[in-house]
């Protein structure tokens, strides 16, 4: 365990990282997105049924996963397929060579665990490399980590599914093959390639799944990638993919209010929302009122002490040691929460020490800086009949296509950063800690709650407003997604390491002049930002009738659909 100098000169680096950060984002180069035929029917956003519900991106890929369902498969099988679908439907925010941490309840074994669904950095990926380079680009062959999504969805399909690859990855070809753009015939080809190595044993569906990953990371298409990189002057090569496995982790979780919340580990930020939700716990927020000033400064105020957490803790524990336990405990909630002061808001970032047991390290203020808005990411909820819940947050954006395979790589690496001695450095063969941070909720050990949310950063902070929503404020999910919502600006940004904007608050102009009002009284910067603020789905399953109530805020785009 570091000792207490070396992780204050930890934190005094990390200062000095933020203020040096680059002033703006690369924006994501968008992907051309597939565009719906005419004739399937008005966008739904809001559904409900007692058999099973999808609730994501892509109306296509919505209703490619409930025809899952309905024709007998369960809710991995329904996952597995919207998820591919979404690589093409939701193509500027999700991509074949991206990303998809997935959370899934297994009503059988009634357990919950992880697929970790994020790739490592390349092995020539070094720290050194890229503080030559005036630091990690925020797209390009330079920013791809070793795609995770196939092997993701494979892996779901084997633990959990029933279904081959070949099944689950038919609507998506059928949207390739209308062949709107030129990189679609080229994926089709590639994916049929799959088909045709997984048929070859027609008979023993777990060793197709197998074929089918060894063709990807360890066969030709892996010597494809290697070669278009080499030639690209990007990272990966051969000996990166062939490595790579979807690791299964245990979630972490914290309870609240009877109700208890179920997170990826610390290389996501999952662990701030439930440190939120252990600040915020004593707190009467029902009786402040839904989005009334008390409720929104406690809220980002607590906010504002974990996402300072986030960003000095956290990373990927094969790599680095992660005070996780003590970041979670609530002596720890204890000691950090008479650091919120109910009238004022706070303009300086503020971790703590959990392993030294101290509410505050060693900081100073920091300037403000602009961030470039981030566009990336998609959504996936299922829910089926035999009471199986999955929670998925797909992504992979501003990357590069891949030469003729056809496949489009992400851009996860910039989410690293470049400070020795911080968990989240750089390193080869590491995983950043990313953004994507699905949820499920139990109650008496059943699940009653799912929510995925696209929007980098803010992903968390809506998930908290959804789960009050819900939890506090008794909500339907169709409710809980559609209200007016809050977004604080104060943490380092996870794309590119850009400074905080502190003290800034982008409300929705539906919260109320009153209350923006006296949420500047108080020291926010609040400003006002044209809903959505971010793209939330939620998923409810009432635990007496079994009824699966989904939503997704229809000014995001999402679709919803169940029977």
């Amino acid at each position: 365990m570091p000792s207490t100098p070396v992780r204050m000169l930890q934190a005094t680096l990390l200062l000095v990282l933020m203020q040096t950060s680059t002033l703006a984002q690369n924006a994501p180069a968008a992907r051309p997105r597939a565009s719906r035929p005419a004739g399937l029917g008005p966008s739904n956003w809001n559904a409900s049924g007692q058999r099973g519900a999808v609730v994501a991106g892509g109306q296509e890929a919505v209703e490619a996963g409930l025809a899952v369902l309905q024709s007998g498969g369960n809710a991995a099988d329904a996952t597995a397929t919207t998820l591919l679908t979404q690589t093409i439907t939701d193509a500027n925010q999700f991509c074949f060579g991206g990303e998809v941490p997935i959370m899934v309840y297994n009503a059988k074994r009634r357990v919950v665990e992880v697929l970790v669904g994020q790739g490592a950095a390349p092995r020539l990926a070094t720290a050194d490399y890229f503080r030559q380079r005036d630091g990690i680009p925020g797209s390009g062959p330079l920013s791809a980590t070793v795609p995770a999504t196939l092997d993701a969805c494979l892996t779901l399909l084997e633990r959990h599914g029933t279904r081959t690859f070949s099944q689950s990855v038919q609507p998506a070809l059928v949207v390739l093959d209308r062949g709107e753009y030129p990189w679609h015939q080229d994926l089709a080809k590639t994916i049929r390639r799959l088909i045709e190595v997984e048929q070859a044993s027609p008979d023993d569906r777990i060793r197709g799944l197998h074929l089918v990953a060894d063709y990807f990371y360890r066969g030709p298409i892996a010597r494809e990638i290697d070669s278009w990189s080499r030639q690209a002057g990007a990272l990966l090569r051969y000996s990166d993919l062939a490595t790579h496995v979807t690791r299964i982790d245990q979630p972490i979780t914290a309870d609240y209010r009877g109700y208890t919340i179920y997170k990826c580990g610390p290389w996501s930020q999952g662990p701030y929302l439930l440190q939120a939700l252990q600040l915020l716990e004593p707190f009467d927020l029902k009786a402040l009122g839904h989005n009334r000033p008390d409720a929104i400064h406690l809220t980002v105020e607590s906010l504002k002490l974990s996402l300072a957490d986030r960003d000095v803790h956290l990373g990927d524990p094969l790599f680095a040691e992660i005070p996780l336990r003590e970041l979670l405990s609530r002596e720890y909630a204890d000691l950090r929460r008479p650091l919120i002061d109910k009238r004022q808001a706070s303009l300086v970032l503020r971790p703590g020490d959990p392993r030294g047991g101290k509410a505050l390290l060693p900081t100073s203020e920091l300037p403000t800086r602009s961030e470039a808005p981030v566009k990336d990411t998609t959504t996936c909820l299922v829910a089926d009949e035999n009471g199986n819940v999955i929670a998925a947050t797909p992504s992979g954006w501003s990357g590069v296509l891949a030469g003729d395979t056809g496949v489009w790589l992400g851009s996860r690496l910039q989410s690293f950063n470049l400070l020795e001695g911080s968990p989240n450095c750089l390193e080869p063969g590491k995983r950043p800690r990313i953004t994507l941070t699905p949820t499920l909720v139990l109650k008496d050990g059943r699940p009653q709650i799912a929510v995925s949310v696209a929007g980098g950063d803010g992903q968390d902070q809506i998930t908290l407003q959804l789960l009050l929503n819900a939890i506090d404020f008794g909500m339907d999910p169709a409710s809980a997604v559609s209200a007016p919502r809050f977004e604080s600006k104060h943490f380092i940004s996870s794309f590119r390491q850009v400074a905080p904007e502190l003290g800034l608050l982008r409300v929705n102009a539906e919260i109320g002049d009153e209350t923006i009002a006296d949420l500047t009284a108080r020291g926010h910067r609040a400003v006002i930002a044209k809903p959505p603020i971010w793209i939330p789905t939620m998923l409810v399953i009432d635990p007496n009738s079994k009824q699966i109530r989904g939503a997704g805020d229809p000014k995001a785009g999402r679709h919803a659909a169940a029977y």
